[in-house]
This record gives structure tokens, C-alpha cells and sequence, in this order.
């Protein structure tokens, strides 16, 4: 048997099932982030994104954009659970044949971006490696009646994202912003049940909210948010590294929610029993019809 015979989740789960963990763990892998035990009124919130050249950008893209990327995505992790970043540390594996300009380039995007959000990074490692690979392990901090995870959805609530979705494939991965405000202002005024980040594709992440709530959901086609560079619903549905939020809420809370108008919130679906499964309607009301469900590894 080979990892592209079990796929990456699969891989995920044999791990998974072998890590044990004690009393200061809140919750361990299956995460957007861990949760640690931290304070009194706070949780410790631990991540970490490795991305590597051929895999998650091209060899030709510019370093500023990727060393940019390598922190936002770590960046996105602890905004889907509610929190805030505060720390980083940042491991390379770079060619010694790179141009040094260049990695003043990759340092710079990671810098300034570490500096809008008032992150620090207090460390890392440098390795030699054939191609350039990129790993951030993040810190954030999130208050214990505000934490968000993948296992509170809830048949009848609403199912949310914010932006638009479906630009990942025009360079969207490399330019987005996370949405710590929008994160923020959610669990600061609202009760979320659930939320991720789109980083897999809009219903292979939404399958990782049904799968740790037991839950099943149904998604309106016609209501999904395009981009301006989407070619159409495909794109949206399984095009990975969005980076856009996730969430559900009960229906009186989601209503508040569109009412508030201070960011982009739009409802796509409802959260159904767990026999109900994933479904999606089209502009012609039939329901279920083939689509790729995601980016996976292997």
C-alpha cells in the first residue's frame, strides 16, 4: 500500500489514532489549530503550514508574494478558530544555488506582513534543499467563551462564508488577505457554532465541519459568491487556498449577521442531519451531481 492509495486524510487518521496527548491539551489534531491550556480566560492557539516551490507556488513567482503567503496561511489557521496571532518561528530549506536578492525578497513580504498584524517572529531554522520549502509554526491566543472549532455545527444553522470564492486559480493564493477582522468581529458579537478556512475547496473543508459535528448539509448553488475570475460553481466549490471563512450560526444569529452589513457575509446552505449527507442544488433544484471535492496531497 502507498500514501496515494490512502491519500493524505487517510495518512492523517493513521496518525491520529497512535498520538496521545494530557490534560494540558484542549484539543489536538483534527483542527484548524490546537488548543492549549493557557489562563484563566484564554486558550493557546498552535499551528503550522509547510509550503513548498512546485507544490504551492511556482519556482517564477515573485518572493515577496510567497514569503507573504507562507505567514498568511498560519495567519488564516488561528483567525478560523476566533484568535489572534502573536508569535511565529520560520523554517527554510533553500538552494544554495538562490540568488540572495531573492531571499531578501521572501524575507521582506514575510516581514511586512508579520509587522500589519503585529506578529512577532523570534526564531526558525535554515536547512539546504533542492527546492525552496517554507515552514511557519504560529502562536495565537483566543478568550475561552470565543474559541471556534470544526465540531459545534448544528442541524438549522446557517451555513456562511465571507468574501468571494473561486479566484484561488488566477492568484488569489499568493495576494489574499486574512480574515482576522472579519474573524474577530464575529465571535465578538455573534455565537458561531462552527467555522474553517477554505484552504481544501469550499465542500471538501465543509465536509471536515460535518465530519466532527456528525452532521450533514445542503448547499445552494445559486447562492455562492463568485469572483470576477471564477470560470463558474466548479471553481468555487473545489478550488482550494481560498482562504476565505467558513462558518455556521443558528438562524437568528445569522440574521443578525447579514444585518450587521460591516463586512461581507453570505449564506450558501443549511446544516442538516447527519443522514441527510452533503448535497448541493443546482439552478435547476436537482440535488447531488458529480464534482471534484478538493485539493489532497497524495
Amino acid at each position: 500500500m502507498r500514501l496515494k492509495d490512502i491519500g493524505e486524510f487517510g495518512l492523517i487518521k493513521r496518525f491520529q489514532g497512535k498520538i496521545k496527548t494530557d490534560s494540558s491539551v484542549v484539543r489536538g489534531s483534527g483542527d484548524d489549530c490546537a488548543v492549549l491550556k493557557l489562563d484563566k480566560n484564554n486558550y493557546q492557539l498552535f499551528t503550522c503550514d509547510m509550503i513548498i516551490a512546485g507544490t504551492d507556488f511556482k519556482s517564477t513567482d515573485d518572493p515577496a508574494l510567497v514569503g507573504r503567503k507562507a505567514l498568511a496561511v498560519s495567519i488564516s489557521d488561528i483567525c478560523a478558530c476566533g484568535g489572534t496571532p502573536k508569535y511565529a518561528v520560520v523554517s527554510l530549506g533553500l538552494s544554495p544555488n538562490m540568488l540572495v536578492t531573492r531571499v531578501d525578497r521572501l524575507a521582506k513580504g514575510m516581514f511586512e506582513l508579520a509587522k500589519k498584524y503585529r506578529i512577532n517572529i523570534v526564531g526558525g531554522d535554515i536547512s539546504s534543499a533542492d527546492k525552496l520549502i517554507i515552514d511557519v509554526s504560529m502562536l495565537g491566543v483566543v478568550e475561552k467563551d470565543k474559541l471556534c472549532l470544526r465540531s459545534g455545527a448544528k442541524p438549522g444553522d446557517i451555513i456562511m462564508v465571507t468574501g468571494s470564492l473561486g479566484s484561488s486559480i488566477k492568484g488569489k493564493h499568493l495576494k489574499f488577505e486574512p480574515r482576522l477582522k472579519e474573524a474577530r468581529f464575529l465571535v465578538n458579537n455573534f455565537k458561531i457554532n462552527s467555522m474553517i478556512d477554505v484552504s481544501d475547496g469550499l465542500l471538501q473543508d465543509l465536509g471536515h465541519i460535518l465530519e466532527q459535528s456528525s452532521s450533514g448539509a445542503v448547499i445552494y448553488e445559486k447562492l455562492i459568491p463568485l469572483s470576477r475570475e471564477a470560470r463558474g460553481v466548479d471553481d468555487a466549490l473545489s478550488s482550494g487556498e481560498e482562504f476565505e471563512l467558513l462558518f455556521t450560526a443558528s438562524r437568528d444569529q445569522a440574521s443578525r449577521i447579514i444585518n450587521s452589513s460591516k463586512y461581507r457575509f453570505t449564506p450558501i446552505g443549511e446544516i442538516m442531519p447527519k443522514a441527510f449527507g452533503l448535497r448541493t442544488i443546482n439552478a435547476e433544484a436537482c440535488t447531488g451531481r458529480s464534482f471534484k471535492t478538493g485539493y489532497q496531497h497524495f
